[in-house]
């Protein structure tokens, strides 16, 4: 063959490679502005490098949906069990790499690593193999580059774009969450010539599993409680609106402690199925007699100061939704005295931390309780406030707080 044909033919070859390469790339980029399903991305890339580049063998990882693991969804004559064997050989490169003989076996029957960046991180890595006619075979890699970085781009976009939708729908539902706990949690507390009572409330994050309520039973009787539910967001709202529902249903039905908290308990494991539980105190005070009965259920003992001692108020149960049927149950009843103060809260106060790393813990509280009894429930609230932002420095609250303050008159 003459010297010209030859040239002719390989010009010929160029064009026809160019050609292919042309409707590749058109053909790529119109399925992108047509947006379809990754799934498609993919079959198009597999069927590019297999039946119009000649393609023996690839493997492309790209980020997983939900987890930002590395996964393969296509491939050419690679089985499955020795594809997860490959992603810790591959992640060390950030640029193109030709396979040598002394790299690891598991490699050897591809060509080369093509790694896909974004700024400094990594968005998909392509092992290509047994490209079959070897012929100007660094612009066939160049040109599967090039093919390999608009497919993976594409897919982290699609990617990005769904972690935002997944978002902003989070963000929204956490909204309704908070909308529906601050529903629930009183705004205003009562008071009279028998006593006084305030609240604060601080969910983590707008959506948090403390709980604190009153219910009026008697002119001048109330039943006090302040709960923590497990978990936090959408789920803890719902199943917080579901306790106050189920407590406030109950109440009523039920005039001992011990009966009303069985029941309570077995109203919320037929939800929650020991999925979840709640740690609960309710204490039943009538004002004008100056008596109390209550039932701690798991939650970090409310204080009582009066009469100069402090008490830890801790007999009862366990927590509440964990069994189908509460093991044991011990109701206690008190004697109070003008003056007494009940401080109850929830744990997210004492894991309150410092700077230093030290705990607010129950000692700080007690010894807070000692030296603010004497003022209105509403001032030692706002004294406590302004004592945990100097106590935490720069640290940010780490769970909900809840704290229902009451003093008899």
């Amino acid at each position: 063959m003459s010297r010209e044909l030859l040239i002719l033919e390989k010009l010929e070859k160029d064009l026809s490679l160019k050609q292919l390469q042309i409707k590749a790339l058109l053909t790529i980029t119109q399925a992108i502005n047509d947006n379809i399903a990754a799934d498609g991305l993919f079959n198009m890339y597999k069927s590019f490098l297999s039946w119009e580049m000649g393609i023996e063998y690839m493997v492309l990882f790209v980020k997983n949906n939900n987890s930002d693991k590395w996964e393969a969804p296509t491939s050419i004559n690679v089985e499955q069990e020795k594809i997860k064997k490959l992603i810790p050989l591959i992640l060390p490169y950030n640029r193109l790499y030709t396979i040598k003989e002394e790299d690891p076996k598991e490699l050897h029957k591809f060509d080369v690593i093509i790694p896909v960046y974004h700024k400094e991180s990594s968005i998909a890595y392509a092992l290509i193999g047994g490209i079959r006619d070897k012929e100007d075979l660094y612009n066939k890699i160049q040109f599967i580059t090039t093919i390999t970085n608009i497919i993976a781009v594409a897919i982290e976009n699609k990617r990005l774009f769904k972690q935002q939708m997944n978002q902003v729908k989070l963000q929204r539902e956490m909204e309704l969450a908070s909308e529906v706990q601050q529903m629930l949690i009183p705004s205003e507390t009562p008071k009279s010539k028998y006593f006084e009572m305030h609240s604060i409330y601080l969910p983590n994050f707008n959506v948090g599993g403390d709980y604190l309520d009153y219910v009026k039973l008697d002119e001048n009787k109330y039943a006090l409680c302040i709960a923590d539910i497990s978990g936090k967001g959408v789920a803890a709202a719902l199943l917080m609106a579901n306790f106050q529902a189920m407590l406030q249903s109950l109440i009523y039905q039920f005039r001992d402690l011990e009966t009303f908290v069985f029941a309570l308990n077995e109203s919320v494991y037929k939800i929650t199925k020991s999925d979840k539980f709640i740690t609960f105190f309710i204490a039943e005070i009538d004002f004008e007699t100056k008596k109390m009965r209550y039932i701690n259920a798991g939650h970090f003992p409310p204080v009582l100061y009066q009469n100069g001692e402090i008490m830890e108020l801790k007999s009862g149960t366990t927590v509440i939704g964990a069994f189908d049927k509460l093991p044991f149950i011990n109701e206690e009843s008190l004697e109070l005295s003008s003056g007494a103060s009940l401080f109850c809260f929830t744990d997210g106060l004492v894991d309150l931390k410092n700077d230093e790393g030290n705990y607010f813990g129950e000692d700080k509280i007690i010894d807070f309780v000692k030296k603010n009894h004497i003022h209105s429930p509403e001032k030692m609230n706002e004294l406590l406030m302004k004592e945990i932002n100097k106590f935490r420095g720069t640290q940010e609250f780490v769970d909900d707080i809840a704290i229902l303050t009451t003093k008899l008159i």
